[in-house]
């Protein structure tokens, strides 16, 4: 099933007729995805679908082998994960980038700590402004922490998701992909992590959803792009596919629900 047919100036990204070759293997083949202004764009397959490789090509991880990559409609060649964060695409990993023993105000501001001068000499980190603002971020998408100091290795992991969120929406990101967030969380957590996304496209922001999990991506979800083995199955906006036709297109969907099917049938 074909793209639908979108306004280019809605269009903030896209990767056209992308492939991706590692020697003789081929991780992508002929991907077209494009993310529209303010969305939740869900990309969805099963492990070894591709997710991985099209997540760290659109982050300047890797180039295009072949195809094409846009940015406000024009082609880029990002040459390193900066160059894609300078033009506000933020990725946030399935391993956060976080480390747990320092403070949740340090882990905000890691790599872009705001200085004071001290005795009017010496740069020094200013604690209590990444405290302050990082308290303030926090709690504006719904996260109240008591004390900004605590490591943050003392946050349960959708807390500590949702300050890898926080963090890049606060350093300005325009698309914000994010690596499976809800893999490894309970249901209350997955559920405060699917809020941040909605509270993140309520910003405007354009939110690439990468998982596996159909149950998750569909309720937040505006379209969905369906990888199996590193082809494009299609991308469909809600209005035009089900949540189990969804399930059906993704890799072993309709061998999982006739199994499913058998075993609420069963007798005990």
């Amino acid at each position: 099933m074909s793209t639908p047919e979108q306004n280019t100036d809605d269009i903030i990204l896209s990767l056209e007729n992308v492939s991706r070759y590692f020697g003789n293997i081929i991780a992508l083949n002929d991907i077209t995805l494009r993310l529209i202004r303010g969305e939740v764009h869900c990309l969805l397959g099963d492990n070894g679908a591709g997710k991985s490789t099209l997540i760290k090509t659109l982050a300047g991880v890797y180039q295009p082998s072949k195809g094409t990559y846009r940015v406000d409609g024009k082609p880029v060649h990002f040459t390193s994960p900066k160059d894609a964060l300078d033009l506000g695409i933020a990725t946030v990993y399935q391993d956060l980038a976080l480390v747990p023993l320092l403070s949740v105000a340090r882990n905000f501001f890691m790599g872009r700590e705001p200085q004071k001068k001290l005795f009017g000499l010496l740069n020094v980190m200013d604690l209590e402004t990444c405290a302050t603002t990082a308290r303030d971020k926090l709690a504006e998408m719904g996260i109240n922490v008591r004390d900004p100091h605590q490591p943050i290795g003392t946050m349960s992991g959708g807390e500590r998701q949702c300050l890898a969120i926080a963090r890049a929406i606060h350093f300005g990101a325009r698309v914000l992909i994010l690596d499976e967030p809800t893999a490894a969380l309970g249901v209350k957590q997955s559920f405060n992590v699917l809020k941040l996304i909605h509270k993140a496209r309520a910003k405007g922001i354009s939110v690439i959803f990468i998982t596996h999990n159909v149950h998750h991506a569909y309720p937040i979800g505006d379209s969905f792009t369906l990888l199996n083995r590193g082809r494009s199955l299609g991308t469909f906006t809600k209005q035009t596919i089900s949540k189990n036709e969804v399930l059906d297109m993704m890799a072993g969907g309709a061998e999982m629900q006739k199994m499913i099917g058998e075993l609420e049938g069963a007798t005990i």
